[in-house]
């Protein structure tokens, strides 16, 4: 079955064990944008209604941004000081304009199949995916961290919309622990206010749900695992960074971020 799902995408010679989307998010998490890019873009050509492609493509421009602005190391993220502080960064204009319209794209789609059909839990979850992108670009990359809590919002009660349905969708799950653990580690009157908002701060709930992606989610899982790596190092809990980190790095070679990481906090 894989072989003839394979079959169907022009050009496609992604891992021949994976269907082309996981082939082509496991290139992403690689760092191979390009190869990331001509999978979805190929597989998008073959299933033109789908909307978890174009939003699957967004997430390739978005992660490759995040590497040149080496945003996702970690210890900027432990250090709270040097998060705030942080330079703002300047993003690629060309790269941006790729992002957004992948991301319209998805938006659009999605909204035409919610409306031929509103269980479609596919479309649901590309307007999940969509909204957290949204989410991470405004606040990490363009620093309009109200924005980006919006976004974050939206797309935990998307998702709880799409787990109440089907809480097999594992990826979905991602939305409800990036909101409950990010806001959770505020301090204390920060999370009274975000409350009053309708936002979820439980540190623990967020965690619980990373877990559930980082261990059963299909293309959400190695971000899943890098987060609860940055969720450890921040508790001082380097057992648990180091063998998340050491199975990045094992799985994902070619992406010198793990590795880096990982040497950081060997004793």
């Amino acid at each position: 079955m894989l072989m003839l799902l394979a079959a169907t995408v022009p050009g496609w010679c992604g891992t021949p064990d994976l269907p082309p989307l996981e082939a082509g998010y496991r290139d992403m998490y690689n760092l191979d944008f390009d190869a990331a890019h001509r999978l979805f873009q190929a597989w998008e050509q073959a299933h033109p209604q789908d909307p978890v492609v174009p939003v699957s493509d967004a997430a390739a421009y978005m992660f490759s941004e995040f590497r040149r602005l080496h945003i996702l190391e970690a210890d900027l993220f432990v250090d709270n000081d040097a998060f705030e502080h942080r330079n703002k960064p300047v993003p690629d204009e060309q790269a941006k304009a790729a992002f957004e319209s992948a991301l319209n794209k998805a938006e659009k789609l999605s909204q035409e199949a919610l409306s031929r059909s509103p269980q479609d839990h596919d479309a649901l979850f590309a307007q999940i995916m969509a909204n957290g992108l949204r989410g991470d670009y405004a606040a990490l990359i363009e620093k309009r961290n109200l924005a980006g809590l919006g976004y974050m919002k939206t797309a935990r009660v998307l998702a709880q919309k799409l787990l109440a349905a089907d809480p097999h969708y594992y990826d979905a799950y991602l939305a409800e622990g990036v909101e409950n653990y990010l806001l959770g580690i505020s301090p204390a009157p920060v999370r009274w206010f975000l409350r009053l908002g309708g936002s979820q701060t439980d540190k623990w709930k967020g965690i619980q749900a990373l877990k559930i992606t980082a261990e059963r989610g299909h293309y959400l899982a190695p971000y899943a695992r890098l987060l609860l790596a940055v969720a450890a190092l921040r508790d001082r809990d380097r057992v648990t960074a180091r063998s998340l980190l050491a199975g990045l790095a094992q799985e994902f070679p070619r992406n010198p971020l793990y590795s880096r990481e990982l040497a950081r906090i060997q004793p």
